[in-house]
C-alpha cells in the first residue's frame, strides 16, 4: 500500500477510535437537570408503574406535576392556587389521585395528574390522617368512603358542636355522593386490602361510630362499636358482637393488615378495669381475641399496641409494656392471628407509637429491629437509650445480632473482632427517618442498605457510616464514610447515595452491587433531604430533593430538584447469561412456609442495564420436605412442650362409633395439621397430620353420658394450681416431681422428668407463666402456660428464711425479685440471705441488698407507686449467720426508687410488712416503749399510725390483716391466746386505714393465725364469721362453741343465718325455737382453703357445710346447705359433708362425700333441687378436692385424692359433664323475659332495697334451665337506682361501739377523735364528727346522716363570687377544651398506632373473697431470740404442700420463731 494510503488509513482509525472514546465518555455519564421550588414536599410520590410524579407544597397550598419521571414540572392544571389541603393517590387505580381542600369542593385526577376537575362534598374533610377509603376490587375502584366533619352552632354564641359522618359514592365522586353513617370514627370496606382474601359480601364496610348521639359532641369510649353494612347503611346496620356479645363496644381503632382484620377495643366489662383487647379476623365472619403471653390480657391500661409491617402467615405487634419509656416488646401470631408468642423484648419505639422495625421487601421472614439494651437505666433513671440492631431469617422465631465487616469503606481493618458480640453493627431505623419510603430495602432483591455504626451500641447519626448487604442482611459490608442517602435503581444494578450530613454538590453511585463507586457532579450544593425512585425501583432514573444554603442562592428558590438519569452511563442491556439465580434468606433457615425462596439477579460484574421498567422481579419458589415447624396444632388441640395435646375427647360425626361395640377404632385427628398457606412437600418429609387410629373410648360422648379417666402419680400430691384463665394445671408430687395437664386433667405428662422441684408459682399478675423451682442456682420457666418450659439461672438457691423466694410485679411481669441463701451449707457462720431483682424474667440479675429477710416490689395492682420501687426488711448489722439474729439486731425496712439505687430508710425496726390493696402496712417495732405500731400508707412514702379503741392495740395481741377490697381494712386482734383457745376480735378501718373500730367480737382463729373470715366473691360487702359464744366457759375448759353469723353491709352489723324450716328429707328439724340458726364450718378447718363458699361465676351462690341448731356441731356430724339469696336464706341439700365445686356459672354441681372414701359423685343441673350419681370406680376412692379451672366456667372437674389400698400414692379423676346437654344457655339483655336467665338483687330478701346505697340487679342463669353457659360474656350488673342514704350505710367512729340497743356509743375513759376542719378534698363545707361514720363503700346520697354534726364553711376560696369563677376557671377552661379536642381529633395517627383514650374513674374493686395476713403470733414471742437450723429446713420442707389460702392470704412473721408459709402459688 502507498505510504499515503496508510497515512490516511492510520488517520481514519485513529479518529474511528477517538470517536468510540468520547462515545464511551459520553455514556459513562448521567443527566441530570434543576428545578426550584420555595418549599419542600409535604408529599412527592410516584403514581404507581408511571413516569408521572406529585410534588405537593403544603406551605402554598399548590400542586407540582411531572410526566416525565421529574425532569420537567407544571403547576397541576385545574387546580385553584392555594386550594389544597391534602393529596392522596388511589392505592388500587394507578389514574387516579384526589385533592381536598379545606371546604366542601375537592378535585380529582383520572390521567395521572395532567387535568384536575372539580366535584362538591357536603361537609369538609374530617381532621384524620386518611377521610378517604377504597375499595380493592378493580371493578369497584370508583367506590370510595369520604369522612367529613360537620358542625352545627351552639345556642347563645359559644361555638359550634361538630361530629363526624361518612358518606360514599360509586363512581370515583362523578354521581351525587350519599350519606353512609353519622358519628363515625373510620370507616373501611371489608375488601380494601389485596392480601385480606375473603368470600364477604363484596359491598361489606365497618364503621367504628358511636351508637349515641351528643349535643355536645363528647362521646364516652362505651358507645363506641363496630358497624357493618352490605347495604351501605341503607337497611342493614348490624352490630357486630365480635364473639363477645354486648361486651363488644369500647372500639378504639379498626385496621386491615395483611390478611387480617384487626379491632381494638378497651374492655368495659364488669369485673374489668379497662385493659385494651385485640379482636382479629381472618374471613370476616368470625372474630377471636388475640391472646398475648404476657398476660393478663393484660393489664395494658393506657398502653399502646402498634400493628407493625406484617407477613401474610402471621401478624406482629409491638405492645408498649414500660410505663416510663418508649420501649416495648414484640410479638407474632399464628397462622390465624389469634395466639401470640413473645419475639423480642425492649423494641425501641418513640412517643408517636412508631417502632424501630421493618421486614426486608420480598423475602419472606427477614426483618431488622432495634431494642434497647439498657431499657433498665432508661425506665428507672431516664438513662439515654442504647440501642443495639437484631436480624431474623425465621419470621420472628428467633433473632441474632449483625456481625460486622472486617474491613471499612478504606479497606482497613475495623478496630474490633467481629467474632466478639460488643462488636456488632447497629442500624438507625424507622424511629428516626432521613428519606421517604422503606428504610433499608426495596424491591431490587436482597440489596440492603442502612446507616450505623460498629460497636456495643449504636452511635448518633452523625458519627455513623452506610453499610451495604447483597444478601438480604446476610453479611454486610462498609459501602461509603459518613451518613448518607441510598436509594436502588434498575432492579438493583444502579445504587445512588448522597451525603447525608453536609450540603455537596455530588452523588455517588455504583452498577455493580457497591464494589466500586463513581462521582457525578450535578451542578448545585445543597443538603440533601430526599433521595427517591419509581416505587419498585426498576427505573434509571432518580429525583433528589435538597434545601440551598442561603449563600448559595440565586434567586430562583431556596430548594431543588435535581432529575438524575443514569441511562446513558450503560449502553448494553443485559442478557440471560447476565443473570443468576440468588436464593432468600441465610443458609440456616433456607426453607420458610414451606419453601425456598429465589429471583433471577443480575450478575454483580455484569456490564449492563436490566431495563424491565415496571417489572417487579419474579418470586420463585421450590418446595421443601415438610419438618416440624410446618405443622401447628389442630382444632381442639393445644401445644404442650413439643406436642399438641387434645383439649378433651374429640368431636366425631354421628354414628362412627357403635354404643354396643365399647372396643371399636375410628380415625382420628393426630392433633397437626398443616399450616394454611404452607407449601412443604408431604412426600419427601414428616406427614404429621395424618390420621390415626383410636379407641372409641377418646371420642366425644353421645349427649347426655358422662365420661371419666384416672391418673395416678408415682407418689401424694402435695401442691395443684391451674394457671389463671386456661385449662392447663400443674401438680407437685412428693418426690419433687411435676406432672402437666393442658385439658384439665384427661391427659397428663411428666415436666422435665430428669428435675426434682421444690416448689413452683404461678405469676400472681400474668395468668401464663409460671416457675418450678430446684434447690440448686436454676430455675424453669413459662411464658405460654406451660407449652414450654426454659431453664434460667439464678445467682444463689432458694432461701429458707422467707415464705416467698420469687416475687412479681403487677404490670412489667418481666420484673422478678429473687431471694437466696448465701453460704448457708454446714451452718455456714457467714449464712445470710441476699436479693435480686431482674427486669428480663431472670436473663440477668442485679444484686439488691444481703442479709434480708424479704424483699418485694412496692407497687402492687392497687397500691400504684412507682413501679421501681423495691421495699426490703433489711437487717442493720450485717455479719454473722442470720440463723441466729434476734431483736438486737434491728430488722430495718428500707425502701428503693430507681431499682434500689435511690435508697430512703422508712422505719429503724420492723417486724413485717404487707401490701392489701391500695395499702402498704408495715408492723413498726418501737424498742423504747417495746410496744407495736401499725403503719399505713397509700403511696409507699409517707405514712400515718394506726389508732385503735383503747386494750386493743397491736403491742398487746397478734393480730392478721384480713382483707381491704371495700376501701377498708378488716383486721383480727386476738384477744384470747394460750392457754386459752384462740378467738379474738375483727376491727375495721376508715377509708385510709388509720382509725379501727370494732365489727365483731370473739371471732374464731386457729393457731396458724387464719380465721373464720370469708367474704363472698362477686358482691362486695357481703361476709361470714364464726364467733365464739361461749368466751367465759371456753377460758376455763378450753372447749369453744361456735356460731355464724353473716354481714350484709361490710361489716356494720351481723346477725345469724337464718335456717331452713326442714332438711332434704322434707322433716322438720328437731331445733325449732328462735334459738336454732344455720351455723357452718369456715375457713379454719379446711384441707384446701381454695374452697370458698362462693363462686365468681354466679351472684349469689353459696354452699357450705354446716348443721341447725343452738351451736355448730364437729364436721362429721354435719350436713351440706346451698344459698341462692347470698346468705339470705338456706336449704339443705344432702345429707353428710360434702365436699363441692361449682362448674359452668353454676349450670352443674358437684359434690363428693367429705367423710369416708366413695365411689361416685353428685351432680346437679338445677343448682341442688335435685341431685345424680356419677360411679366413677368400682374402687372405693378418698376424695380430699374437687379442683376445676379458677373461673368455674368449666364443666370438666378433677377429683383430687386417694385409693384407701395405697394412701402414699395420690390419684387424679378426671369426669367430665360436657356432653349432658349441647344446649346454649341464651342471654337476651333486650327481651330479659325470653331467655334463660333471670335478673336478681340481693335486696329481694330484705327489708331495705339498697345495698351500699345503691339497687343492683344481676343476670344469672335460671334455677331449671338445663343449658350450657360457657364462655359467653355474663352481662354487666346494672344499678338500677341510687338510694338515699339509711341506718345500714353507717358503722361507729373511731372510740364508739354498738351497745345492746343498737346504738353507737363511747367506750368509757375515751374521747372523741377531733374535727377534721381540713377541707382536703376541696369541699365547700365540713361537719363536726358524730358518733357514727359513713361505710367507705357506700355510695348512698342525701337521706339520713347521722355521720353529720354542726356545719361550718371551709376557709379559702370557696366563697367567691359566680364572676370571679367565670374569670379564673372557666375561661381558661374554654379556652384548654378546644386545644385539647383539637389535639384529641389529631391524636392516634401514628403509623399502625391503636392508642387508648384517657379512661373513666370508675371505683374498682379488689377480688372478693382476699384475705392477707401480717402477723399473727403473739406479741410475747417477740423476746424469744434464735432460731434452729433444722427447724428452717423442716419448714422448707412444710412449704410443699401448696394448698395456700384465697389469694394475697400472705403471712409475715412476727419474729424469727414464726412458722414460714406457703408459696403463693395460685390465683
Amino acid at each position: 500500500m502507498a505510504p499515503s494510503h496508510r497515512t490516511a488509513v492510520l488517520l481514519w482509525t485513529a479518529c474511528f477510535l477517538l470517536s468510540l472514546l468520547g462515545l464511551a465518555t459520553a455514556q459513562s455519564q448521567p443527566d441530570s437537570s434543576v428545578t426550584y421550588f420555595k418549599n419542600l414536599p409535604a408529599r412527592l410520590f410516584f403514581f404507581e408503574e408511571t413516569a408521572s410524579v406529585i410534588y405537593y407544597d403544603v406551605v402554598e397550598g399548590n400542586v407540582h406535576v411531572s410526566q416525565d419521571e421529574g425532569k420537567s414540572w407544571n403547576l397541576a392544571d385545574g387546580l385553584p392556587r392555594g386550594e389544597a389541603a391534602m393529596v392522596i393517590e388511589h392505592p388500587f387505580d394507578n389514574h387516579y389521585a384526589f385533592v381536598l381542600t379545606k371546604g366542601t369542593t375537592h378535585y380529582r385526577t383520572d390521567d395521572r395528574g395532567r387535568t384536575w376537575r372539580s366535584f362538591q362534598m357536603p361537609l369538609q374533610p374530617a381532621l384524620v390522617s386518611k377521610p378517604l377509603s377504597f375499595h380493592s376490587d378493580p371493578t369497584k375502584y370508583g367506590y370510595i368512603l369520604y369522612q367529613g366533619t360537620k358542625c352545627d352552632r351552639g345556642s347563645g354564641g359559644w361555638g359550634a358542636v361538630c361530629h363526624d359522618e361518612t358518606w360514599y359514592t360509586k363512581d370515583g365522586f362523578s354521581d351525587e355522593p350519599q350519606m353512609l353513617l353519622s358519628e363515625t370514627s373510620r370507616c373501611q370496606f371489608a375488601h380494601s386490602s389485596k392480601d385480606f382474601k375473603h368470600d364477604a359480601h363484596p359491598d361489606l364496610i365497618y364503621c367504628v361510630a358511636f351508637d349515641t348521639e351528643s349535643p355536645t359532641g363528647i362521646h364516652t369510649l362505651s358507645s363506641s362499636r363496630l358497624f357493618s353494612s352490605t347495604d351501605f347503611f341503607q337497611s342493614e346496620n348490624k352490630v357486630e358482637d365480635l364473639g363477645i356479645g354486648k361486651n363488644a363496644r369500647g372500639v378504639v381503632a379498626l385496621a386491615i393488615v395483611s390478611k387480617f382484620a384487626v379491632v381494638a377495643l378497651r374492655d368495659l366489662a364488669p369485673g374489668n378495669t379497662g385493659e385494651m383487647l385485640l379482636y382479629v379476623s381472618v374471613d370476616t365472619r368470625t372474630w377471636a381475641k388475640a391472646q398475648f403471653p404476657h398476660a393478663s390480657s393484660a393489664r395494658l391500661h393506657e398502653n399502646a399496641y402498634t400493628v407493625v409491617e406484617s407477613t401474610t402467615h402471621s401478624l406482629a405487634v409491638d405492645v408498649l409494656l414500660h410505663e416510663q419509656a418508649s420501649i416495648g416488646t414484640l410479638f407474632v401470631s399464628n397462622s390465624n392471628g389469634t395466639f401470640f408468642v413473645q419475639s423480642l423484648k425492649d423494641t425501641n419505639r418513640n412517643d408517636m407509637g412508631y417502632v424501630d422495625y421493618e421486614n426486608l421487601y420480598g423475602v419472606e421472614g427477614v426483618g431488622l429491629a432495634n431494642v434497647v439494651a439498657n431499657a433498665e437505666e432508661v425506665e428507672g433513671r431516664r438513662a439515654t437509650k442504647q440501642l443495639q440492631t437484631r436480624i431474623t431469617f425465621d419470621d420472628g422465631r428467633s433473632w441474632a445480632r449483625l456481625r460486622p465487616p472486617a474491613l471499612d469503606s478504606d479497606g482497613r481493618r475495623i478496630a474490633c473482632n467481629p467474632s466478639d458480640e460488643t462488636c456488632s453493627l447497629h442500624l438507625h431505623s424507622v424511629t428516626l427517618p432521613h428519606n421517604f419510603g422503606r428504610v433499608f430495602s426495596s424491591p431490587a432483591p436482597g440489596l440492603v442498605m442502612g446507616v450505623g455504626s460498629i460497636g456495643a451500641y449504636l452511635a448518633s447519626y452523625e458519627e455513623s457510616e452506610t453499610f451495604l448487604s447483597t444478601d438480604a442482611g446476610v453479611t454486610w459490608q462498609s459501602a461509603r464514610p459518613d451518613a448518607h442517602k441510598y436509594e436502588f435503581g434498575d432492579s438493583g444494578s444502579v445504587i445512588v447515595v448522597v451525603n447525608d450530613e453536609e450540603g455537596v454538590d455530588s452523588v455517588e453511585y455504583s452498577t455493580d452491587f457497591g464494589r466500586t463507586w463513581k462521582t457525578y457532579n450535578y451542578g448545585v450544593k445543597m443538603r440533601a433531604r430526599v433521595l427517591t425512585t419509581v416505587d419498585d425501583s426498576t427505573s434509571q432514573k432518580f429525583l433528589l430533593v435538597g434545601q440551598i444554603a442561603k449563600k448559595d442562592q440565586t434567586g430562583d428558590g431556596r430548594y431543588a430538584v435535581v432529575y438524575l438519569d443514569f441511562a446513558p452511563t450503560r449502553s448494553r442491556k443485559c442478557q440471560e447469561s447476565d443473570f443468576e439465580p440468588w436464593y432468600a434468606r441465610s443458609a440456616s433457615h433456607e426453607c420458610l412456609m414451606g419453601h425456598k425462596q429465589w429471583y433471577k439477579r443480575r450478575k454483580a460484574d455484569a456490564d449492563c442495564y436490566v431495563g424491565e421498567k415496571f417489572l417487579e422481579p419474579v418470586e420463585h419458589e421450590e418446595n421443601c420436605p415438610c419438618t416440624d415447624e410446618d405443622y401447628e396444632c389442630d382444632y381442639n388441640y393445644i401445644k404442650q412442650g413439643d406436642k399438641c395435646v387434645p383439649i378433651g375427647p374429640e368431636p366425631i360425626p354421628a354414628g362412627v362409633c357403635k354404643a354396643d361395640q365399647p372396643n371399636q377404632m375410628y380415625k382420628g385427628s393426630s392433633g397437626y395439621r398443616l399450616i394454611p398457606g404452607n407449601t412443604c412437600d408431604r412426600e419427601r418429609g414428616e406427614t404429621k397430620d395424618e390420621p390415626i387410629d383410636k379407641p372409641c373410648s377418646q371420642a366425644q360422648p353421645e349427649e347426655g353420658e358422662i365420661i371419666h379417666q384416672t391418673f395416678e402419680f408415682p407418689t401424694s400430691v402435695v401442691q395443684f394450681a391451674y394457671f389463671k384463665d386456661s385449662t392447663t394445671i400443674l401438680v407437685r408430687t412428693e418426690d419433687g416431681s411435676v406432672f402437666q395437664s393442658s385439658n384439665e386433667g384427661y391427659t397428663w405428662e411428666q415436666v422435665l422428668p430428669d428435675e426434682r422441684f421444690v416448689a413452683f408459682y404461678h405469676h400472681q399478675f400474668s395468668s401464663d407463666r409460671a416457675y418450678l423451682i430446684t434447690s440448686s442456682n436454676y430455675f424453669y420457666y413459662t411464658t405460654s402456660t406451660g407449652r414450654a418450659w426454659y431453664k434460667m439461672d439464678v445467682p444463689t438457691g432458694p432461701s429458707a428464711f422467707t415464705s416467698q423466694v420469687l416475687h412479681f410485679h403487677p404490670t412489667q411481669h418481666d420484673l422478678l425479685i429473687w431471694t437466696g441463701d448465701v453460704d448457708c451449707a454446714n451452718y455456714g457462720n457467714e449464712c445470710h440471705v441476699e436479693a435480686f431483682y431482674s427486669r428480663d424474667n431472670g436473663r440477668n440479675w442485679n444484686f439488691i441488698e444481703k442479709y434480708v429477710r424479704n424483699c418485694a416490689w412496692a407497687r402492687d395492682a392497687e397500691l400504684l407507686v412507682d413501679p421501681t420501687q423495691i421495699i426490703c426488711e433489711s437487717y442493720k448489722n450485717k455479719q454473722g449467720s442470720q440463723l441466729f439474729f434476734g431483736l438486737e439486731n434491728p430488722l430495718e425496712l428500707i425502701s428503693g426508687r430507681q431499682y434500689f439505687h435511690s435508697r430512703t430508710k422508712l422505719f429503724d425496726h420492723v417486724v413485717g410488712f404487707a401490701k392489701f390493696s391500695e395499702y402498704l402496712i408495715v408492723a413498726e417495732y418501737q424498742a423504747q416503749r417495746q410496744a407495736l405500731d401499725l403503719q399505713v400508707s397509700l403511696d409507699g412514702r409517707t405514712f400515718a399510725t394506726g389508732l385503735f379503741p383503747p386494750g386493743m392495740k397491736p403491742d398487746q395481741h397478734a393480730y392478721t390483716i384480713l382483707e381491704s377490697s371495700t376501701k377498708s381494712v378488716f383486721l383480727h386482734l386476738t384477744t384470747s391466746e394460750p392457754p386459752n383457745p384462740w378467738w379474738g376480735h375483727i376491727l375495721k378501718s376508715n377509708s385510709n386505714g388509720t382509725y379501727f373500730s370494732v365489727s365483731v367480737e370473739n371471732v374464731n382463729r386457729n393457731d396458724a393465725g387464719f380465721v373464720d373470715f370469708e367474704k363472698m366473691i362477686g358482691l362486695d360487702g357481703i361476709a361470714l364469721v364464726n364467733v365464739v359464744a361461749n368466751p367465759r366457759d371456753a377460758a376455763i375448759n378450753g372447749r369453744k362453741e361456735l356460731e355464724s353469723r353473716i354481714s350484709h353491709n361490710d361489716g356494720g352489723t351481723w346477725k345469724r343465718l337464718v335456717p331452713p324450716m326442714s332438711d332434704s328429707q322434707g322433716n322438720r328439724y328437731p331445733c325449732d325455737h328462735t334459738g336454732c340458726a344455720l351455723h357452718i364450718h369456715g375457713y379454719t378447718e379446711r384441707y384446701d382453703a381454695r374452697a370458698t363458699y362462693s363462686t365468681p361465676s354466679v351472684p349469689g351462690l353459696l354452699m357450705a357445710v354446716g348443721n341447725v341448731g343452738e351451736r355448730l356441731l364437729p364436721y362429721a356430724e354435719s350436713d351440706t346447705f346451698l344459698s341462692r339469696d347470698a346468705g339470705f336464706t338456706w336449704e339443705e341439700v344432702h345429707k353428710d359433708a360434702h365436699l363441692w365445686e361449682f362448674g359452668d356459672s353454676g349450670s352443674i354441681l358437684v359434690m363428693a362425700n367429705d367423710e369416708e372414701p366413695t365411689d361416685h359423685v353428685l351432680f346437679s343441673t338445677d343448682e341442688g333441687l335435685h341431685w345424680r350419681e356419677y360411679q366413677f370406680s368400682n374402687e372405693k376412692f378418698r376424695v380430699k378436692a374437687i379442683v376445676t379451672v379458677p373461673s368455674d366456667t368449666s364443666r370438666r372437674f378433677i377429683l383430687m385424692g386417694f385409693y384407701p389400698r395405697a394412701r402414699a400414692v395420690s390419684a387424679a379423676i378426671h369426669v367430665d359433664f360436657s356432653a349432658l346437654t349441647s344446649k346454649q344457655c341464651v342471654l337476651s339483655i333486650e327481651d330479659p323475659g325470653h331467655d334463660d336467665f333471670e335478673l336478681w338483687s340481693p335486696s329481694e330478701e330484705r327489708t331495705e332495697q339498697c345495698l351500699f346505697g345503691r339497687q343492683t340487679l344481676y343476670h344469672r342463669r335460671k334455677r331449671e334451665a338445663n343449658c350450657v353457659v360457657g364462655n359467653q360474656e355474663k352481662a354487666e350488673e346494672k344499678v338500677v337506682n341510687s338510694c338515699g342514704c339509711t341506718a345500714s350505710d353507717f358503722e361507729c367512729e373511731f372510740n364508739y361501739y354498738r351497745n345492746d340497743a343498737g346504738e353507737c356509743v363511747l367506750v368509757p375513759g375515751t374521747e372523741p377523735l377531733p374535727p377534721d376542719d381540713s377541707c382536703r378534698n376541696g369541699e365547700e363545707y365540713w361537719f363536726e364528727r358524730t358518733p357514727y361514720r359513713k361505710i367507705p363503700y357506700s355510695s348512698c346520697d342525701g337521706g339520713v346522716r347521722p355521720d353529720r354534726g354542726a356545719m361550718h364553711a371551709c376557709p379559702g376560696l370557696k366563697h367567691h363570687g359566680f364572676f370571679f369563677w367565670m374569670l379564673v376557671i372557666a375561661v381558661p377552661f374554654m379556652i384548654a377544651s378546644l386545644i385539647g379536642y383539637w389535639y384529641w381529633r389529631r391524636s392516634g395517627l401514628a403509623r399502625g398506632t391503636i392508642r387508648l383514650p384517657g379512661g373513666d374513674n370508675r371505683y374498682q374493686d379488689a377480688d372478693s373473697g382476699v384475705l392477707s395476713t401480717l402477723a399473727s403470733v403473739p406479741w410475747a414471742a417477740l423476746g424469744i431470740a434464735g432460731i434452729a437450723w433444722e427447724w428452717v429446713a423442716e419448714r422448707f420442707e412444710g412449704v410443699s404442700l401448696g394448698l395456700r389460702p384465697r389469694t394475697g392470704y400472705r403471712t409475715v412473721p412476727v419474729d424469727e420463731d414464726a412458722q414460714i408459709l406457703r408459696f403463693e402459688d395460685e390465683e
